[in-house]
């Protein structure tokens, strides 16, 4: 028996190294993967609720500019202090020859432009160089309860491009 309890305290022994021995093998080497250096900036607005006439009548607006003075025309615009001039058969405004105030989706293009500027931001972009280009698109339109009528959807993607010289 005496000769059970040394095999049995041989094997309590082994067990207790190979348990020391266990969390030094759980070191772990992280690599850190270098990422290429973005150069535009891009947010997606998918389903918003408003008109796609003036969605395309903001972003034709806003196309081109940077991303300060886009922002500074919509808060404008939200103000009614100043007109997105639109297409079609719509009354003359002040300073243009017709156009309208999209409250509600310059709203909604404020908070885009915002999120456009944090990302640049996040990827390291220098904003004075950069211009808006701006796509909207025609998203599926649900029917209202009933099916008396559709709700307005619009896609909207927004991109801060490098600006571009342009030679004449």
């Amino acid at each position: 028996m005496a000769e059970d309890n040394k095999i049995h305290d041989g094997k309590k022994e082994e067990k207790k190294t190979e348990e020391q021995k266990k969390p030094e093998k759980a070191k772990v080497v992280e690599t850190k993967v270098k990422t290429e250096k973005k150069n535009e900036a891009i947010v997606n607005g998918r389903d918003l609720p408003i008109s796609i006439k003036h969605a395309v009548a903001i972003c034709n607006h806003i196309k081109g500019k940077d991303i300060d003075h886009a922002i500074a025309i919509l808060e404008e615009v939200v103000k009614m202090k100043k007109a997105v001039p639109m297409r079609g058969e719509i009354p003359h405004r002040r300073g243009m020859m017709s156009g309208r105030y999209p409250v509600k989706a310059a709203g909604f293009f404020i908070r885009l432009l915002k999120s456009l500027k944090s990302n640049a931001i996040v990827n390291e972009l220098e904003i004075e160089k950069y211009e808006i280009h701006c796509i909207p698109n025609v998203a599926p339109r649900p029917y209202k309860r009933f099916g008396q009528g559709r709700f307005k959807r619009s896609h909207v993607t927004i991109k801060l491009v490098p600006r571009v010289k342009k030679n004449k």
